[in-house]
């Protein structure tokens, strides 16, 4: 085990620890009723609310609804579609616990308990709605939709990270998690494909990590290694080192064919950036940050993801902001940070310039 896996482990822990010890012992906890907020809101508050449509949280809800019963036979138990939307709500919102639970009629750390509880759930859907194209089938359809971008061929995902704001996780791997604009963050690697899919994600490394390593100790990496994805390709920027199967920008063209290799490239590859605007603006929590449990943050990065593939699946529209543009758009911004170039970018390492070749 690692010790970063060896971190999360410990703050569970800890997050268990503080959750039973907030839990008042000597005095009853009033019982207050509930909202039914799938009959109380019009569509259009709900959409706005909870980022999602009605017909979509019940969707959902029925895949989770095995996760999320009841804790107890006691009227103060929150059932499922509460809890549901009580991380939803999160998602949206990030920090306002206290507003959360106000809302919901619960206590913060009922808030806290189930944004954990859910999370877990919904992540356990990622091999449904996270994953790489994996018959032939599905990797040629793959290549023809990414080649209708920009004409760039043998592409199956576009890759890159972005950077999620968390609260210090303390203890003496804490600076792990700074990153080079100085907060604490996760550095979170997805791939997206030409309908801005995630198709990977992994959101488990420290803020301090390059992007090039990230993806380097990735099961994602071993793959193409092996040749899982055949001939297939991969668009990275000048951050990535150049392989067969993962092509970067020429840092200096000195060709029209390299330079319309690299106006192809960026159209193509922009589709990773798009997909982190429109992931964030969904659910703001990811571009505001994270002030919770560090392995609480690591579900809930990795359960917005899968929710975004629903909605994309479901054809839902990008929900109306509740906050001002400019202020939302500045996390966004605050979210990527530049990387320096990857060595064999900077040689433009020859050994792999005939993939690049198949393009100019």
């Amino acid at each position: 085990m690692t010790s970063t896996e060896d971190l999360l482990h410990f703050f569970e822990f800890l997050d268990n620890l503080n959750d039973v010890n907030m839990r008042p012992t000597n005095r009853p906890r009033p019982i207050r009723p509930r909202t039914d907020a799938l009959k109380n809101y019009d569509d259009i508050d709900f959409f706005k609310t909870y980022r999602m449509s009605k017909c979509t949280v019940t969707l959902l809800l029925h895949q989770l609804e095995g996760d999320l019963k009841f804790d107890s036979n006691r009227n103060e138990s929150v059932a499922p579609i509460q809890q549901l939307l009580i991380a939803l709500r999160f998602y949206a919102t990030g920090t306002h616990l206290q507003a959360i639970a106000d809302a919901h009629r619960v206590s913060v750390p009922t808030v806290s308990r189930v944004v954990r509880k859910v999370s877990r759930a919904i992540v356990k859907l990622q091999p449904k709605y996270i994953k790489m194209p994996a018959t032939t089938a599905e990797i040629e359809n793959c290549q023809r939709e990414f080649n209708k971008i920009a004409n760039f061929p043998f592409i199956i995902g576009s890759i890159d990270c972005t950077h999620v704001k968390i609260q210090s996780p303390g203890g003496g791997d804490a600076e792990k998690f700074r990153n080079r604009k100085g907060y604490f963050s996760i550095n979170v690697q997805t791939v997206s494909d030409s309908n801005l899919k995630v198709t990977n994600v992994v959101a488990h490394c420290p803020g301090s990590t390059n992007d090039s390593d990230i993806f380097i100790n990735s099961q994602l990496c071993h793959d193409f290694e092996m040749g899982v994805y055949g001939s297939s390709c991969l668009l990275g920027d000048s951050g990535y080192p150049l392989k067969n199967y993962l092509l970067t920008p020429y840092l200096h063209p000195n060709s029209q064919s390299q330079e319309q290799y690299n106006y192809s490239h960026i159209r193509t590859r922009n589709t990773v950036e798009r997909q982190y605007r429109v992931l964030k603006q969904r659910f703001p929590a990811l571009a505001i940050g994270l002030r919770i449990n560090l392995y609480t943050a690591v579900d809930v990065i990795v359960a917005c993801c899968i929710l975004h593939n629903i909605c994309i699946d479901e054809g839902e529209d990008i929900p109306p902001q509740e906050m001002d543009n400019s202020f939302l758009d500045a996390h966004i911004e605050d979210g990527q940070i530049d990387h320096y170039y990857a060595d064999n970018n900077r040689n433009e390492d020859i050994d792999n310039e005939a993939a690049r070749a198949v393009i100019t």
